[in-house]
């Protein structure tokens, strides 16, 4: 039994040290978008879009919906990605680092400015009166994609650097959520728009109540809130952050009365009559219990949803999506293709854009003394970190699908997208790893 614990061990070990490292949910990403290119380019591209095209229908009594698989992937499982974008929007601002006014000032501004800048560009650029509906495209950052190449680095990196890209990216996000929310919905039904904001009631109630019990909330926010979004016609992902922003943030039990309520009960624990074999007795499982209960009652829900789904999220929604979304068909003149208005009006949106906004944004907040660079960190380092923000991939795909229905403006959109990702990467990662040692750095 030993023997088999330790093989146990050997085969398990490297797969935990994978997934516990930052940079594998990038990594698989981009092995994901690489399948997917791979496959609309080889002689099964039939079967890759037929599969993506399979229909999909949920039905009861007189009630049905139906989608293609495309569609289930983009409203259903982006939903969770965008539910947990929520919950960690709401836990930096309750108690990270947008819960400052200081330390929150410049990421939002910059990534604000990294909004703005990269869909003017487009709007510029863009010379297809058809296309302009994609001005939201370049505007968003890969938190997975960015913070997986920047894990890359090691020590080269500070950790507050990595903090001010998160909370760029999240500021980033919560700026792409407002978009898609206000620019990129459809005909609205009214009926199913006021039932989605009945569930919010309920979820925001639930938690005024004190209800801690997760099942709860994702009868209201799946069953109630995300289907009644679907059907309004707003879509179905804003469903998602918003059912984030309704879970508890708060504990029943707060650090010192779980630290002695827990030595009470391990008193009682050691003080138990020993059972002398395998088992538990019966007061002994009383005693675990009621530290199970002062465990989960010293958890905040939202704290404990976003760790139990950021596996979920970074390992089976964003690459699933990305196979589904990221396989574009490479013509014969790629070159040519590269250079059509929209292709470049999204490539130089977030590559150039999203470069100059954070940066111009940055250095005006420094300049004027309302904000300070992250400790250890230079201006080399912050151009890096600009750069690396150009990797728009998996929200700029989304939005992608979103503004347009043409096939061709599609496949154009996300040329830009996936080309701007790469050179944003391969670029911040260089400018980045020549830069000095944290320990070193002088601003």
């Amino acid at each position: 039994m030993v023997k088999g614990n330790k093989i146990a061990q050997i085969l398990i070990r490297p797969i935990n040290k994978f997934i516990r490292n930052e940079s594998s949910a990038g990594i698989i990403l981009f092995i994901s978008a690489l399948i997917a290119m791979i496959w609309a380019n080889s002689a099964w591209k039939d079967a890759y879009h037929h599969l993506w095209e399979t229909p999909l229908g949920i039905s009861f009594g007189g009630f049905e919906v139906n989608k293609t698989l495309h569609h289930w992937i983009n409203d259903g499982l982006m939903a969770v990605f965008f539910f947990v974008i929520g919950l960690e929007l709401k836990r930096e601002v309750v108690g990270g680092e947008l819960s400052n006014l200081k330390n929150a000032v410049l990421p939002i501004m910059a990534g604000l400015g990294g909004m703005i800048i990269p869909a003017l560009i487009f709007i510029v650029l863009n010379s297809d009166p058809s296309a302009t509906a994609g001005w939201g495209i370049p505007m968003a950052t890969d938190i997975a994609f960015a913070l997986g190449i920047m894990s890359l680095l090691g020590n080269r990196v500070p950790i507050a650097l990595k903090v001010f890209l998160t909370a760029l990216a999240i500021a980033d996000d919560l700026g792409a959520v407002l978009v898609i929310a206000f620019f990129y919905t459809s005909k609205i039904d009214f009926l199913s728009l006021m039932t989605g904001i009945g569930f919010l009631g309920l979820l925001v109630i639930a938690n005024v109540m004190g209800v801690r019990k997760t099942l709860i909330y994702g009868l209201l926010g799946i069953g109630g809130l995300w289907m009644a979004f679907l059907l309004s016609g707003v879509h179905a992902t804003i469903a998602g952050v918003l059912a984030a922003l309704a879970i508890p943030a708060s504990v029943k039990v707060d650090e010192e009365e779980f630290s002695d309520e827990m030595e009470e009960l391990l008193q009682k624990f050691r003080a138990a009559d020993p059972n002398n074999n395998p088992l538990l007795t019966a007061e002994q499982l009383h005693i675990l219990e009621a530290m199970k209960q002062t465990c989960a009652a010293a958890e905040t829900p939202l704290q404990k949803l976003e760790h139990s789904m950021h596996g979920l999220v970074a390992y089976v929604v964003m690459p699933v999506f990305a196979l589904a979304n990221a396989g574009i068909e490479l013509g014969g003149n790629l070159w040519q293709e590269l250079f059509t208005p929209l292709t470049l009006a999204v490539a130089v949106g977030l590559i150039g854009g999203k470069f100059i906004g954070i940066m111009l944004s940055s250095s005006l907040l420094v300049k004027l003394g309302w904000a300070e660079l992250p400790q250890q960190t230079t201006w080399k380092q912050m151009t890096g970190v600009a750069l690396l923000a150009g990797i728009g991939f998996t929200m700029s795909l989304f939005i992608t699908e979103l503004a347009y229905n043409d096939v061709e403006l599609i496949k154009k959109a996300k040329l830009g997208v996936l080309f701007a990702s790469l050179v944003s990467g391969a670029t911040g990662y260089i400018i980045l790893r020549s830069a000095a040692n944290p320990t070193d750095a002088t601003k």
